[in-house]
């Protein structure tokens, strides 16, 4: 865990305007702490990628002793965690996406095993058929050590909570508000009970209300945590689909359970179908097409031969997600070249492409 002098500066540079997620990222991937972000130079600064003199001095000026004062007083008293982006804990499969949040609210615990995780979605009006297949199924993936992902709003997300902690798994919910704010309040003893068997998890700071606003990005995190998304029960405008998108952004699997044609609640699940999500009967669907992640292990290859220009971007990548940008510049290389070069050396099988223009080494 992250200690409370080097918590000060990762809540600090949260506060300071114009620094979202991924800038956020690109400056720890660059400083490697945010107490040597605070301690740089004007030019250091400047010379990040969408870094110009007036962020660079907002960073170097940012008003934010009180602020993080309250909140660290907030973390104790609410014996809140947080988890930052330099933390062991942090979830792999988090990390890897594109916009990671650079640090976590939690209250429970996480644990290594919930990266073989599978999120479940989907509306919160369910019938009792959808009740029926959540908690069918959510029971079948903890048996198999999985880890079950949601929201925990009412209907499916509720359903999937419930259905891991009646089969004694483990189950992580991720919340559109602040980690101090109950919603809904009538889902209070099942927040206590996840707490007790996996985490619950925000970005949002303290008091954060749950605002429609904040749920797309509450998707992603989701979505982020976990090997695949399963959508069960969703309308044809569910903010479940969002999920499912953020999933096929992220590179993970997206899963979806068919419903009676009739229902307005099947429209969006049968037509991710038809968009190409696999079609799940039972926990068996999910697992075998999972499995190959589950059970991946490095194997040691034979790299093909590469040339100066290759070997030089090869050396600078590694399985840590690195933007084209940030590629060319530390290569030396233009935009365009950079491209021609990580093209023929995917095509060679030694790199891939991910979504948001990174690279890592395969």
């Amino acid at each position: 865990m992250t200690d409370i002098e080097d918590l000060k500066y990762w809540l600090a540079l949260n506060h300071v305007p114009g620094i979202g997620k991924v800038l956020y990222k690109r400056l720890i991937d660059h400083f490697k702490s945010p107490v040597k972000v605070f301690s740089s130079t004007m030019k250091e600064l400047k010379s990040i990628e969408g870094i110009g003199e007036r962020l660079a001095k907002d960073i170097l000026t940012a008003d934010w002793k009180e602020k993080v004062d309250i909140e660290l007083s907030l973390i104790e008293k609410e014996k809140v965690k947080v988890i930052t982006l330099s933390d062991e804990l942090y979830p792999e499969n988090l990390k890897r996406i594109y916009d990671p949040p650079p640090f976590l609210y939690m209250k429970g615990e996480l644990r290594k095993e919930d990266n073989r995780a599978i999120a479940m979605v989907g509306s919160r009006k369910a019938t009792t058929y959808g009740r029926l297949m959540t908690e069918r199924l959510s029971k079948d993936l903890v048996s198999h050590g999985i880890t079950v992902v949601s929201g925990m709003a009412r209907g499916i997300d509720t359903f999937s909570h419930q259905g891991a902690l009646s089969a004694g798994g483990r189950t992580i919910a991720v919340l559109g508000c602040g980690i101090d704010i109950i919603y809904p309040s009538e889902n209070r003893s099942l927040r206590n009970k996840i707490i007790e068997s996996g985490a619950v998890l925000t970005e949002f700071p303290f008091s954060t209300p749950p605002e429609g606003v904040n749920f797309p990005s509450r998707n992603r995190i989701i979505s982020g945590l976990s090997l695949g998304v399963v959508i069960i029960e969703a309308t044809s405008d569910s903010g479940s689909l969002i999920t499912a998108s953020n999933a096929l952004d992220q590179g993970r699997e997206v899963f979806a359970v068919p419903g009676n044609i009739t229902s307005k609640l099947s429209q969006g699940t049968n037509k991710l179908i038809k968009r190409g999500a696999k079609l799940v009967e039972d926990a068996d669907d999910i697992i075998e097409e999972i499995l190959p992640q589950m059970e991946r292990k490095k194997k040691v290859k034979t790299i093909p031969v590469l040339t100066s220009e290759e070997e030089v971007i090869y050396k600078l990548l590694s399985d840590e997600p690195k933007h084209i940008d940030t590629i060319s510049r530390e290569g030396r290389l233009t935009s365009n070249k950079a491209l021609s070069l990580l093209l023929e050396m995917e095509i060679k099988g030694v790199i891939r492409q991910l979504p948001g223009k990174s690279f890592v080494a395969e």
